[in-house]
């Protein structure tokens, strides 16, 4: 059985595009010879130690233990040092009614890093408590003006329930342009004070406001060891005066490894493609879009994703073939158990090699 895998290993080390030619049943068939294999002949698994280690469980929804919010603190994270040809992927598990799975270990799953199995697995952590780098994207357009105070409260109560130790989290609106109201701090009241100093009026760009965002807030990030990026959006997803497009918008987000969060603010009965404008941006991404049929229901919206960040893996490990040439390579993460669902992002741009 063994020498049947690794051949499939070799032929699809000489050919991705002969694994690319695979479709449906196929290709998740592959991908688990592949993945097993890679564990099977000893793929080296660094030792986790610290705060973060885990040991192998049973699957369980059962959230982490929390910590309590503390402004203001500079201790430092227990961290993980990420070199330029390695790749740190935070990726969520749910069952098919959306229930979080955690509990898993590191061989529930197969990958493929653009088309290979990776060379070696570095540290796979349970129910992961890195650093959280979080941006609350409001859009701040006429369109959302009765319904904005709602959000503003619902925005705060967020960052008051998810902030720990070692978060930090920014506060940002948009209409035609992005106006950072509080940059990266973990004091709340700042962060408070920075949403509710938001006013809505004018047209929306909400590409260009991703593009920037990530641009600016999330690529200049300085970090000595790796952390979890998530944008939170809260808008109706319509977009009437972006210079950008929606998929240049995307690829901001992928290139500074950034997970969008989308939470709908259209409550309408009759929908627009606003909706599916923010499925697409939070799958590319990994994230996950909300739609609450009423304004209240927003606060369901934050809800999620705060049960989400804290019921996160996280995955570090040296792909095959790597080449530091700005390319963008994909990720194709699945459980080994059908009845689990993966939602990680499709994929990262490679670094350059420095001139």
């Amino acid at each position: 059985m063994l020498g049947r895998i690794e051949r499939v290993i070799e032929v699809e080390r000489k050919s991705y595009r002969a694994v690319a030619r695979l479709s449906g049943r196929a290709i998740e068939f592959a991908l688990l010879l592949l993945f097993a294999a890679s564990f099977a002949t000893g793929i080296p698994a660094r030792a986790q130690t610290g705060p973060d280690a885990q040991t192998p469980a049973t699957p369980t929804t059962a959230p982490p233990a929390a910590t309590e919010p503390s402004p203001m603190q500079n201790e430092a994270a227990p961290t993980i040092k990420v070199q330029a040809n390695e790749v740190n992927l935070i990726f969520t598990v749910t069952d098919k009614k959306g229930h979080f799975i955690t509990g898993l270990n590191q061989s529930s799953f197969g990958l493929l890093d653009d088309g290979r199995p990776p060379v070696a697995v570095l540290h796979f952590t349970q129910q992961t408590n890195l650093p959280l780098r979080v941006g609350v994207v409001l859009d701040t357009s006429s369109s959302i003006r009765q319904r904005f105070q709602f959000e503003q409260d619902a925005a705060v109560e967020f960052l008051l329930q998810i902030l720990h130790r070692n978060d930090r989290a920014f506060v940002e609106g948009f209409d035609i342009q992005t106006d950072v109201a509080q940059d990266f701090t973990n004091n709340l009241d700042l962060l408070s004070q920075g949403i509710h100093k938001l006013r809505p009026g004018g047209g929306t760009a909400m590409y260009d406001a991703l593009y920037k965002t990530c641009r600016d807030q999330m690529l200049t990030l300085r970090e000595t060891g790796a952390v979890r990026k998530a944008l939170i959006l809260v808008s109706d997803g319509d977009d009437n005066y972006s210079r950008v497009l929606e998929s240049e918008a995307i690829k901001e987000c992928q290139r500074a490894e950034t997970i969008v969060y989308a939470i709908s603010t259209d409550v309408s009965p009759t929908k627009g493609k606003g909706d599916d404008v923010l499925r697409e941006i939070a799958e590319a991404t990994g994230g996950q879009a909300f739609y609450p049929t009423t304004i209240e229901g927003v606060a369901n919206g934050f809800l999620g994703i705060e049960e989400e960040l804290r019921s996160q893996y996280s995955l570090e490990y040296r792909p095959a073939d790597f080449k530091q040439d700005g390319s963008f390579r994909t990720i194709y993460l699945q459980a080994n158990d059908p009845r689990y669902k993966v939602r990680a992002r499709k994929g990262y741009f490679a670094p350059k090699a420095a001139e």
